[in-house]
């Protein structure tokens, strides 16, 4: 027998097992079926790539329960009972999901803005750093070292020398790019950083595939900041003069707590330091719900004290993927109609049935996402499930000045979130990821309506008849693509 046989038996032997390991983590059946095919026929790149991406670390506990409770109830517990909150008879289901299922606390009286551009968001935040007076918590997927990234540490070493203390949190995945020295000089000038899973090997591939995707900003725990952004020049100013558009949320009032409790969490999560003294959760200052002096069309819309939100956060080891469940009861809620924003569009088969079952009830159905992505892979592989949810009767529009990166949904003008989460799988099943739901009408008109200005910049899909008729050889490439998606 030569060596080159035995070689051969050995790889399938290797590869047999590695596909039984991928069926019985009875998964989801499309995944399964996509890591046994790549496993199959890419012959040893396909087992590397599972050791990589797709080892199951569902199941893992990451952090003690004993941990979590001295983080998130007994840190919360003294703001748990709220005499004026009344709930929204008609979400109560989506509300108590969330408690349910992570003691995501729903709190009341809170002013928010909707920032939809870098131009608004960073002199933002820049002003509400230099206010800063005990601390500063970040929690990004990527720091960039680009002039903007620059001014904004700057602003941070400027409140450590005062004496605030600064917390900085980033992905390490999603900071490859960033040297070491740009980092570290936050830590000579006296600020905490840390990287989220640093993937170093052995442990590799146990890490790569999971990521802190969320981007949380707490400012003396009074101000909070969630939503798509990172810390990067691309939002003001991009390849071809445009910046990538964007939104984040700023929160002023109780719900600032929930942005709070994530951030420790995740703090703990890098650290194991457990951050649960009272002062990071003070009593929630006089609101000014008066409009904000940034622009927001329609500007006549009034803050609304009584604007109620939660902050959700998922994870992969997780039992239960939250905000792909929340998003699901939301589609199967809506009673006239929902708005999604999102870069990527790789739905999972629970979300993709619950958008179809809306539109087939005759709610009107609308997703936005960018013309051209960041990524072909990702492009192609979002082609034809863009082009199934339109012939199923929801509208498909492209957004064509710039990459579109933002992540909201609005419904019935009574609920709209805003975070991280990308309306994919690697958000939905994989990733940590954050967003706050907003309930009542204040926020969610105006949500609706920066939806509406992005949607006159935008062509639907149905225009395009090269996208909704490809050629063979395109139909074949996205079908290709798409047999991956779960992986992507």
């Amino acid at each position: 027998m030569s060596w080159q046989t035995i070689l051969f038996i050995i790889y399938q032997i290797i590869a047999i097992t590695a596909i039984l390991h991928v069926v019985m983590d009875n998964r989801q059946p499309a995944k399964t079926m996509a890591w046994a095919m790549v496993i199959y026929f890419v012959p040893v790149a396909g087992i590397i790539a599972y050791l990589l991406f797709g080892v199951n670390t569902r199941r893992e506990r990451m952090i003690s329960q004993r941990s979590m409770d001295q983080l998130t109830r007994r840190s919360l517990s003294g703001f748990a009972e709220q005499s004026d909150l009344q709930l929204p008879e008609a979400w109560h289901p989506v509300i108590d999901l969330f408690v349910n299922q992570s003691f995501s606390l729903p709190f009341n009286n809170n002013k928010v803005d909707i920032l939809a551009n870098g131009y608004e968001f960073f002199p933002a935040l820049l002003r509400d750093i230099a206010s800063a007076r005990d601390h500063i918590h970040l929690d990004v997927y990527i720091f960039e070292d680009d002039a903007l990234g620059r001014m904004l540490s700057d602003a941070l070493i400027d409140r450590a020398r005062q004496g605030v203390e600064v917390r900085v949190l980033y992905d390490d995945v999603g900071c490859w790019s960033v040297g070491r020295r740009f980092f570290e000089h936050l830590r000579v000038e006296g600020i905490e950083v840390e990287p989220f899973m640093p993937v170093r090997f052995p442990q590799f591939a146990r890490k790569v595939n999971y990521r802190n995707h969320r981007k949380i900003i707490v400012i003396d725990g009074k101000v909070g900041y969630i939503g798509g952004m990172n810390l990067a020049m691309r939002y003001v100013k991009g390849r071809h003069g445009r910046g990538w558009r964007d939104t984040m949320l700023r929160v002023e009032g109780s719900g600032v707590y929930t942005l709070q409790r994530a951030f420790l969490i995740d703090w703990y999560f890098v650290d194991r330091t457990q951050l649960s003294d009272r002062k990071y959760y003070p009593s929630p200052s006089t609101i000014d719900h008066s409009p904000s002096t940034i622009d927001h069309s329609p500007s006549t819309i009034d803050h609304s004290p009584s604007t109620i939100l939660q902050t959700v956060t998922s994870a992969p080891m997780a039992p239960y993927p939250e905000i792909m469940q929340g998003y699901v009861r939301i589609i199967l809620s809506a009673k006239k109609y929902i708005y999604i924003q999102t870069p990527y569009f790789l739905p999972t088969d629970a979300v993709l049935f619950s958008l179809k079952t809306a539109a087939a009830s005759g709610v009107d159905v609308r997703v936005m996402v960018p013309r051209k992505t960041d990524g072909w892979f990702v492009e192609w592989g979002s082609r034809s499930y863009l082009r199934e949810v339109q012939e199923a009767g929801i509208q498909v529009l492209l957004y064509e000045p710039c990459f579109l990166h933002a992540k909201m949904l609005v419904c019935d003008d009574e609920v709209c979130t805003c975070g991280s989460t990308n309306i994919d799988f690697r958000s939905f099943l994989n990733n940590f990821e954050a967003n706050t739901f907003i309930y009542g009408d204040d926020v969610a008109l105006r949500m609706k309506q920066v939806f509406l200005n992005d949607a006159e910049h935008s062509v639907p899909l149905s225009s395009l008849p090269q996208r909704m008729k490809p050629a063979f050889f395109h139909r074949l490439a996205e079908s290709l693509t798409r047999l991956l998606s779960p992986l992507l």
